[in-house]
């Protein structure tokens, strides 16, 4: 059975693909953003994935990619277009080829025309198909820069992606309105760049006149591309937390398990955000744990020392999930939700203060 999820990055507008085999358990992401590596790590953990891995559409010209990151945190290998120039990759890939994550896979088409290098990939039963930004939703992608080309394009969409099933649906690398999905049908119907009547002389015209701005992070992030969005010398990843174990869930937040927590209680500010009965009632509290209601959470921040990291507790951590995003905004930077809350603090044996034997 196929996982699929498509996922978004606000700033520059790009769809990220998750596609998981449920049988084996591998996976890959088409077109990560390095912003959102987290978000996407996270979301493998969770749906017990691995990803064996990312694959790009094209160089990317709006946003940087997650590819190096990723397969420095997971092991996953990098593919793009061997026409794209990019350095880094562990396989280029020609037009034909195969990219298989457990039982399933994706083909391989070319379809330059936004760049030399620009892939669209099609599943194996040509149910859908990931463009780029050769087909966007009513649209497509600019050909006046990155070795852009219209005539290429218009022949790349109609012997590629338009000779597809009519029904294959079609997912974009980016889309500006909130739209999210279109079909091969749609887009030869009702695209007004390639679809109806149109021919390749109507299209270059079409494409010579839009009159577009230069991308803002061009300079930034093509160089950072043609590296599989290797940061410079110098420039590394954050990456986890120091003070405690902890996991980043696909919610956003950090989250400490029990045991993890037992451990580094002496060194961390526990704020339990339950009502101040069952703080005392048959769950008990965790020792030296401060009461600050939900409700006055936002009112009595400043009782907390901001200097020292933060977990907050509730009964199952649904509240204290709320805590952790509230605290962050009020400026917090090291702070986390006990994961499961005090039942599962309970269950796992730790130490309690008061409650019912």
């Amino acid at each position: 059975m196929l996982i699929f999820r498509q996922l978004f990055d606000a700033s520059s507008s790009t769809y990220t693909y998750l596609l998981g085999d449920s049988l084996s358990g591998d996976a890959l992401l088409v077109d990560p953003v390095f912003e959102q590596v987290r978000r996407d790590a996270a979301l493998l953990h969770e749906l017990r994935l691995q990803l064996r891995w990312t694959l790009e559409t094209h160089v990317h010209a709006d946003h940087v990619t997650g590819a190096w990151l990723l397969r420095e945190r997971t092991g996953s290998r990098i593919a793009l277009s061997r026409h794209s120039g990019a350095n880094g990759a562990d396989l280029l890939l020609d037009h034909g080829d195969r990219v298989a994550f457990g039982g399933r896979h994706l083909e391989v088409r070319a379809t330059p025309g936004h760049t030399n290098g620009c892939l669209t990939f099609v599943f194996d039963d040509q149910s859908m198909a990931f463009t780029g930004d050769c087909v966007l939703i009513r649209g497509c992608g600019r050909t006046d820069f990155q070795q852009g080309d219209a005539p290429t394009m218009y022949r790349s969409v109609h012997e590629q992606i338009f000779t597809l099933p009519a029904d294959c649906l079609l997912y974009p690398a980016h889309d500006y309105r909130g739209l999210t999905v279109t079909s091969v049908e749609e887009e030869r119907n009702w695209n007004p760049r390639l679809g109806g009547d149109s021919n390749v002389g109507d299209f270059a015209g079409y494409m010579k006149n839009l009159g577009l701005p230069h991308p803002k992070k061009i300079d930034v992030a093509v160089p950072a591309n043609l590296n599989c969005g290797r940061p410079e010398a110098g420039v590394v990843d954050a990456g986890d937390p120091a003070w405690a174990p902890l996991t980043f869930t696909f919610g956003g937040i950090w989250e400490i398990q029990a045991h993890a927590l037992e451990e580094a209680v002496e060194r961390v500010q526990v704020i339990d955000v339950r009502q101040p009965d069952e703080f005392d009632g048959s769950l008990g509290h965790i020792r030296g744990a401060k009461l600050i209601p939900l409700d006055q959470l936002a009112a009595r921040s400043g009782e907390i020392d901001a200097a020292r990291p933060v977990v907050t507790v509730c009964r199952s951590g649904t509240r204290s999930a709320q805590a952790v995003v509230m605290l962050q905004r009020a400026g917090f930077g090291e702070v986390a939700n006990l994961a499961g809350g005090m039942l599962r603090w309970r269950a796992e044996g730790c130490a309690v203060e008061g409650g019912a034997t």
